[in-house]
């Protein structure tokens, strides 16, 4: 009698513990919550707010979530007096030398690459992190040109991107995340016809 009893109390007191600890967990969780999300929602408002013009929308309030070639792809339109000034693509490839890039791609109405940034990454510090703005000019090439001149490839590949020098990985991936985006862009603003008006 005296183990069934011992075994009971184990039981019990195990319960206890567990319906214990699993309540401070979910309280924590309640607490914390809305403060991740704001700052998880601040993050990406600085990512947008550098890769296309002045806007004075919330571009993450209206987002458009797509599936682009099997992968998902997030678009924030950024408007300014209601009228479109840019559009911030989130996009991402796991073909960089350490796998997964996250980039933030700005473009502007007609498809010129206002901007890029990183928003996550994994590359070799000294190399393939030369993808940031911060530790390298590779990503400054984009600026200013449009994937249907500028061709979104490593000129090892035939394309017109300077790969950074012993990352030419890092730099395919790079270019591979950006053509993702602008596949993503011509979703919701195909281009213009040619000889079309581009005047509204």
């Amino acid at each position: 009698m005296s183990r069934e009893s011992s075994l009971k109390n184990m039981l019990l007191c195990l319960f206890v513990v567990t319906l214990a600890v699993s309540t401070l967990l979910g309280g924590a969780y309640i607490l914390t919550y809305e403060s991740i999300e704001a700052a998880k929602k601040n993050e990406v408002n600085a990512a947008i707010a550098a890769v296309v013009p002045a806007f004075d929308n919330d571009p993450s309030a209206e987002v458009i979530e797509l599936d682009v070639d099997g992968k998902n792809v997030k678009i924030y339109p950024a408007l300014k007096e209601g009228r479109p000034v840019g559009y911030a693509i989130k996009a991402s490839t796991t073909q960089g030398f350490s796998g997964l890039i996250v980039l933030m791609i700005g473009f502007l109405p007609e498809g010129t690459i206002y901007n890029t940034a990183v928003v996550s990454h994994a590359e070799t510090p000294g190399l393939g992190d030369k993808i940031e703005q911060k530790k390298g000019n590779f990503s400054v090439q984009f600026n200013g040109k449009h994937p249907d001149t500028f061709k979104l490839a490593v000129k090892k590949d035939g394309g017109d991107v300077d790969a950074i020098t012993a990352s030419t990985i890092s730099s395919r991936a790079f270019c591979d995340a950006v053509t993702l985006a602008y596949k993503a862009f011509l979703t919701i603003q195909p281009p213009l016809e040619q000889g079309g008006d581009t005047h509204e």
